[in-house]
């Protein structure tokens, strides 16, 4: 398979360009400095997983869009294909946790794609999902180690440099000079990677699902080990990165981890200060902000990746004292 490129991002960019308008990039103070928030929570589908679903499958030639396409999600990735899917008339099949949250198992159905469940911890969803592929001769659409799905991710930095730029007050003005990012596989922190290469890049995971962080301070690909902490940051819970990732991103970037309770306050400030609903690993790069594990100075902007969390989870994180 190819390796994906800063032209590869340029053309995911200007495709995306013509699908969708940009997400908004938003000011807000923490720690006395102004941060630049980009809300991919606003995206169609409630997260940036839509752009690199949309650039693979549009690439798609006509025999393998016959054929179909299988995703591998824990249900954000899912969304993405799905949508696109849906539009361009391809078949699609997502293998999804059993445990998946339920706002996302269902948008998954009502979109119209087949669900396989998968029993998390305890299956392997990749080699599910290889599987299936063979077996029906569909292309395989992995979320993070697929070289167009990356480049899709990375339209998102295209698209955020272009905003700083054109903004002159509150310290804009010009390109990111730090990019904050949630971080699972690696598919859009490697994408912003390739997209602002002369931006500081800081991936941020939760607490024992930093497989990436340390991967970086090592210098080689790590896991999460057999026993991971229980997470609500479903989306980032990703056993370790591909190569694929790793090579763009090793070097480049650091890692940090958070809390749980980082997140939930995370989730909390979104709300009350941006008026945003997010998911809790879409608020975990703003929770390395907010708890000072990464510095707000200069021109520095996060990630507010997405927003898909079941109603009941949600309140009672608003709900929980601060």
């Amino acid at each position: 398979m190819r390796e994906p490129t800063r032209e590869g991002v340029l053309r995911a960019a200007e495709k995306i360009a013509a699908l969708l308008p940009p997400t908004p990039v938003l000011p807000v103070e923490i720690g006395g400095q102004i941060v630049w928030a980009k809300a991919e929570c606003l995206q169609p589908i409630g997260v940036f997983k839509i752009r690199g679903a949309w650039h693979r499958l549009s690439d798609l030639s006509e025999k393998e869009r016959a054929r179909g396409v299988i995703g591998v999600s824990s249900g954000n990735h899912a969304q993405g294909v799905a949508w696109a899917a849906r539009r361009l008339g391809i078949k699609a099949a997502i293998v999804m946790p059993r445990d998946a949250p339920r706002v996302k198992l269902e948008r998954v159905r009502a979109m119209g794609a087949e669900i396989v469940l998968y029993e998390r911890p305890g299956e392997d969803r990749d080699a599910i999902a290889r599987a299936l592929a063979e077996e029906r001769g569909a292309t395989l659409v992995h979320p993070y180690g697929d070289p167009w799905v990356i480049e899709g991710q990375g339209s998102a930095g295209i698209e955020l440099a272009a905003q700083l730029e054109v903004l002159e007050g509150l310290g804009a003005g010009g390109p990111p000079e730090r990019i904050v990012t949630c971080c699972g596989g690696g598919g859009l922190a490697a994408g912003l990677a390739l997209a602002c290469p002369d931006a500081e890049l800081i991936t941020v995971e939760p607490e024992g699902w930093d497989d990436v962080a340390r991967s970086l301070a090592s210098g080689t690909i790590q896991s999460v080990g057999p026993n991971p902490p229980p997470t609500a940051c479903d989306a980032l819970q990703t056993p370790a990165t591909w190569p694929i990732n790793f090579a763009v991103l090793n070097g480049r970037a650091r890692g940090v981890a958070v809390s749980e309770a980082e997140v939930r306050a995370a989730q909390r400030f979104a709300f009350a200060q941006l008026r945003l609903v997010l998911e809790p690993g879409g608020a975990a790069a703003l929770a390395a902000l907010l708890s000072g594990k990464v510095a707000a100075d200069g021109r520095t902007a996060v990630l507010l990746t997405g927003g898909n969390t079941d109603a009941e989870s949600y309140a009672a994180v608003l709900a929980e004292a601060g």
